[in-house]
């Protein structure tokens, strides 16, 4: 660990919190349009997010409750664990921070003008390698993991797409084995994947996609839903076939729902925010112990929905109750079910809150707006933090969600 940040770090860092508030976008615009400028960084980057602002505004609003937190750090422990997975899915490595710190401070020097003073640069000098050893001693320690567990690996490795299926209108599922053969690494429910992807006439792109297959399973399995303008999605969907080959990073990230507890279990999530869940389902049942399992899932319509039958069997055999929510559709006729109750409109707090138990471990996954509704409803509820998960599509760029 770093040696602890001295008194008067900590004093500029704070005085600053104001100056962030009013131009914290701006130098994370900056910031980025010089790492972007850069071909030795350039493609570790999700340019969607680059195209539609959202990296940029998710950068600001963490250095923001970074600046806010900088004498309290334990208030960021998600945020960090969220940052260091998201790191070593794309092999972030200790050799690409010093990119960052002259981006970084490069910007500030650039937006603040004469108010960035060259006490002021020194102090988020200092802030930013205090961080950023923080962070690649936890990614060193990830690293490390998922080389040692059996069938793990670091950097990119080789897959194969055994079976492409079409799920829905919107949803196609890739299943992929490797393609040296040997083992891979149990995954863990929740978990997703990180893929180098050379598209043609866009170059390279990175991407994540939640795992939708059960852990333990010989291949993984991601579903994917076909985005407007998406370049990637659309690729996947319309251009990648059976036996294409595609570099994947070892399973990564940190939402993931008790697997052990005996207690009630609350899966809410909207549109492809079900994957997730869908991989969540699979080791739950795998292992044998028996569940209160309530599936909740908003979707446009019956066309859009994936892995209906999946869950229509599950609610049949009484492994969970679900309600199924068509907001841009009548709730289909010709499917009934004990277990299943189906919904016009969306999924709303003021729906959800007569049926909230606050004993309950709530996990969440679906579009910003959605989170932030649910997250509410269950907060003002009195669900205590504890037992609310969630999971960012994304750069994660809702500010409610990121305080939260």
């Amino acid at each position: 660990m770093p040696s602890p940040l001295d008194a008067k770090t900590i004093s500029i860092i704070k005085a600053c919190v104001p100056a962030l508030e009013a131009y914290g976008l701006d130098i994370t615009r900056e910031m980025y349009k010089r790492l972007l400028s850069n071909p030795d960084i350039r493609d570790l980057f999700n340019m969607s997010h680059q195209k539609d602002g959202e990296q940029p505004k998710a950068l600001a609003l963490a250095v923001l409750a970074y600046a806010r937190n900088i004498d309290n750090l334990g208030a960021l422990g998600g945020m960090v664990e969220r940052i260091t997975e998201k790191h070593v899915g794309l092999n972030i490595l200790p050799k690409h921070y010093p990119y960052v710190a002259d981006a970084l401070l490069g910007a500030i020097a650039q937006v603040l003008g004469n108010a960035a003073t060259p006490e002021i640069l020194e102090a988020w000098g200092k802030a930013y390698w205090f961080l950023a050893e923080i962070l690649i001693s936890r990614e060193e320690q990830i690293y490390e993991a998922h080389a040692a567990a059996p069938g793990g690996w670091v950097g990119w490795r080789p897959f194969t797409v055994r079976r492409k299926v079409r799920e829905s209108d919107t949803i196609t599922s890739f299943e992929l084995v490797p393609v040296d053969n040997k083992p891979i690494m149990k995954h863990e429910a929740g978990q997703y994947l990180s893929f180098k992807l050379d598209v043609p006439g866009h170059g390279s792109q990175r991407r994540n996609y939640s795992i939708s297959s059960e852990p333990g399973a010989d291949h993984y399995r991601i579903s994917v839903r076909r985005a407007d303008g998406g370049v990637v999605s659309q690729w996947l969907h319309d251009t990648v076939q059976e036996g294409q080959m595609l570099d994947v990073s070892a399973p990564a990230g940190d939402f993931t729902p008790e697997t052990e507890k005996n207690s009630k279990i609350v899966l809410l999530c909207a549109g492809v925010g079900q994957t997730p869940f869908i991989s969540t389902l699979g080791a739950f049942l795998k292992d044998g112990t028996k569940r209160d399992i309530h599936y909740i899932h908003g979707v446009h319509t019956a066309q859009d929905e994936a892995f209906s039958d999946y869950i229509y069997d599950l609610a049949e055999k009484d492994a969970l109750k679900a309600d199924i929510f068509y907001s841009h559709s009548p709730a289909p006729t010709n499917r009934s079910s004990k277990n299943v109750t189906l919904h016009e409109g969306r999924v709303t707090a003021e729906w959800l809150k007569p049926r909230i138990d606050i004993m309950a471990d709530y996990n969440i996954c679906g579009p910003d707006s959605f989170m932030r509704d649910m997250i509410k409803a269950l907060t003002e509820a009195g669900v205590p933090e504890k037992q609310i998960h969630y999971e960012f599509f994304g750069s994660a760029a809702d500010a409610e969600l990121v305080s939260a």
